[in-house]
């Protein structure tokens, strides 16, 4: 006769949680010690960690490594306007110029106002952006976990080593990550099949800062083969929508001056700041000519990769414009195992979308600034290692992500940074060209089994 289990075993053995479950995690995880660092499935245990480390990180800077003012002060000038009652855009203005963000940056902007005592409590603002910073980093770390196609020991080049990062968030206090945090909040509703939340914290993201906009490509695309043009024009609506009710005091009082003024494509770059161009001559980078054919690539690029590298299913292009319920879809045998199958290989497939359409219009980009690095950065180890190790070893991927670190960390900028920055580039598309990724699944065997909302 087998022996009884022990009084609480089989609560221990049916929970998902508890104590108990924790120290077998921990148990199995010292036991494949050698294995947490390479195997994607010990992504949540290693993110943790680094987490930790990270509230020391961010704590160590703030009180050791001065601040620097380069534009907080002309964030606050310029929503102290609206507090004294000016709603025309073209009023709107500070130190570094006029007011050229949507009108999510102002409201988010205007809390910080008020809680930093107008904008004079530095440290304050500090410690809100090194916790906007961790809350970042936890967005992306589920996104990385539910994709698993990252070895753990990636996110160390993520975290702790990226100065450039740290100084943007918390010495500098931009409104780049800002406008990214609620991206990535966005990017992981819509791997919860929550699309029209999506949509609505997409929106929100675009209102902060226009950037945004590079990932609506891929988007659109998701958008389409997931629900159809019928079902994609209410998710672009709930888009519009909230771009109208942000906006809505200053288009009120000046419509084409909020419109212009927010959401101006033709602003000019000047050339001092560019991170990406500096081995051009000045008046080339801001040739017209020059522009026009940056976004003849974009384009061209967007359209290659929907085709060849985003739809892989037996359809054409346009089978998109489909209702989901018509395609193609072959039977799928639904065991536990394919479903979990399923489900990872529709959030890397989203994922890789998403980041890929962003990461195009960062190679394609009139000019970097070096807040903009931001951008990209978190999405650079998906985009390295989504594709099998033979294609790029895992040294050059890691070689690659120092020298774009070494590109950004050059001020200013040089003729050889720009270039290095432009190889890496092109190599991390080659890669993802030349690579293979899971083909998107047609909407009937979509992993979900909540209602999509």
């Amino acid at each position: 006769m087998a022996p009884a289990p022990a009084p609480g075993s089989g609560l221990r053995r049916k929970g998902a949680a508890g104590p108990g479950s924790l120290r077998q995690s921990l148990r199995r995880a010292w036991q494949e010690k050698h294995r947490v660092l390479l195997a994607p499935q010990y992504t949540g245990l290693v993110a943790a960690w680094l987490c930790l480390a990270e509230v020391g990180v961010t704590h160590w800077v703030i009180r050791r490594v001065a601040y620097t003012e380069i534009d907080w002060k002309a964030y606050m000038d310029e929503v102290e306007g609206v507090v004294n009652g000016t709603f025309d855009y073209t009023q709107l203005k500070g130190d570094t110029g006029p007011l050229v963000y949507p009108a999510g940056f102002v409201y988010i902007f205007l809390g910080l106002y008020y809680i930093t005592s107008r904008g004079t409590n530095i440290r304050l603002a500090q410690y809100l952006f090194a916790a906007l910073y961790l809350v970042t980093l936890l967005l992306v770390f589920r996104i990385y976990s539910r994709t698993r196609k990252v070895p753990p020991y990636v996110f160390f080049f993520m975290c702790c080593a990226s100065y450039r990062i740290h100084s943007i968030y918390i010495l500098r206090l931009f409104n780049d990550p800002v406008a990214m945090a609620i991206l990535f909040l966005a990017v992981n509703l819509f791997l919860e099949e929550r699309w029209s939340w999506g949509c609505c914290f997409f929106s929100l993201a675009v209102s902060v800062k226009m950037n945004v906009l590079l990932f609506a490509p891929g988007l659109l695309f998701l958008l389409l083969w997931r629900f159809g043009p019928l079902g994609t024009i209410p998710k672009l609506s709930i888009c519009a929508l909230l771009q109208v009710v942000l906006g809505l005091p200053f288009l009120l009082e000046n419509p084409v001056g909020y419109v212009t003024r927010s959401f101006d494509l033709g602003r000019q770059f000047l050339f001092k700041w560019t991170v990406n161009w500096r081995f051009l001559p000045e008046e080339v980078f801001q040739h017209r000519a020059f522009h026009l054919a940056l976004l003849a690539a974009h384009l061209g690029a967007l359209g290659l990769f929907a085709l060849h590298r985003w739809h892989r299913s037996e359809g054409s292009l346009l089978s998109l414009l489909k209702d989901p319920a018509e395609r193609k879809s072959p039977p799928q045998p639904l065991t536990a195992n394919h479903i979990l199958t399923l489900e990872l290989r529709w959030s890397a497939q989203v994922v890789f979308v998403l980041f890929t359409s962003n990461f195009i219009g960062i190679c394609c980009s009139r000019s970097l600034h070096y807040q903009f690095y931001v951008w990209y950065f978190h999405t650079l180890p998906y985009l390295l290692w989504c594709t099998p190790a033979g294609k790029l070893s895992h040294l050059l991927r890691v070689l690659i992500l120092g020298l774009i670190e070494l590109s950004w960390n050059t001020y200013p900028s040089t003729l050889c940074s720009s270039a290095f920055l432009h190889v890496c580039h092109g190599m991390i598309l080659l890669q993802l060209w030349y690579g293979t990724t899971a083909p998107l699944e047609p909407q009937k065997t979509t992993p979900s089994l909540k209602k999509t909302q």
